[in-house]
């Protein structure tokens, strides 16, 4: 979904939020507000997209943030007017949007695609020194963690032990200020296509509920190539939804 649809979407969204208002009762006293459940998710999802286009610093997120407090007419619509200012600015040209920078999903997508030359130079250095050798999946784990904070501040571990009994305890990298997940895997005997995709499946599903997460980042490590399809299997998984952004990549 490009970025200009995307607004376009929140616009009607918010269209919606206000179609839900309803009169109040006789003698109910107070402005007459619009469906609360509504407005919260209209809202979240638009200051979501706003600071990951723009930042929280930007006019538009400040402006939406300040001014759309309560599911009132008057605040849903100085919302959606925030939102088409956007929308028109970004169709004439006139701001740049992350399709025209260095996103973060991005930047994590950069790494990804040279990690396998990091790892691979590590393995010479001068006179035999020692080093990281890519084994398992923890050595990219701990490699890829060093590589995010060339970029990246705010790195949380977000351990858990998944539902299959006998799997070991897995980390996954919360980068909490861009509300990104980043989950690591590296392939081996017994963890090929099929297993890869069932346990992605099943993150998936786990990080759509996920409060500090719009966003998952799947990233496989394949070095000796096991995966017969890499990239049906990305297209496969990768999805663009209002409840969670998935985007594999399975490299080399």
């Amino acid at each position: 979904m490009r970025v200009s649809e995307k607004v376009s979407h929140l616009i009607e969204k918010g269209k919606g939020v206000l179609a839900s208002h309803k009169p109040n009762p006789p003698n109910v006293i107070g402005f007459p507000t619009c469906d609360t459940g509504l407005f919260t998710t209209w809202k979240t999802q638009s200051l979501s997209f706003l600071e990951r286009q723009f930042s929280s610093t930007s006019p538009y997120y400040i402006e939406f943030q300040d001014k759309v407090q309560r599911p009132h007419r008057g605040s849903i619509s100085t919302g959606i007017g925030v939102l088409e200012a956007v929308r028109e600015e970004i169709e004439s040209g006139d701001i740049s949007t992350a399709s025209d920078t260095i996103s973060p999903i991005q930047i994590i997508r950069n790494i990804c695609d040279r990690f396998h030359l990091v790892a691979r130079q590590l393995r010479t250095r001068y006179s035999d020194r020692e080093t990281i050798d890519i084994q398992d999946e923890y050595d990219v784990q701990d490699l890829f963690h060093a590589l995010l904070h060339l970029n990246f501040e705010d790195i949380r571990p977000e351990e858990w032990a998944p539902s299959n009994a006998g799997k070991s305890t897995r980390v996954d990298f919360l980068l909490k200020s861009e509300r990104i997940v980043v989950e690591i895997k590296k392939t081996r005997r017994g963890l090929g296509s099929k297993e890869i995709g069932s346990q992605l499946i099943e993150d998936i599903h786990r990080y759509q509920t996920h409060p500090d997460c719009d966003a998952l980042i799947c990233f496989v490590y394949d070095p000796e190539g096991r995966i017969n399809n890499p990239r049906g299997l990305e297209v496969d998984l990768n999805k663009d939804t209002d409840s969670l952004i998935v985007q594999t990549f399975i490299r080399p």
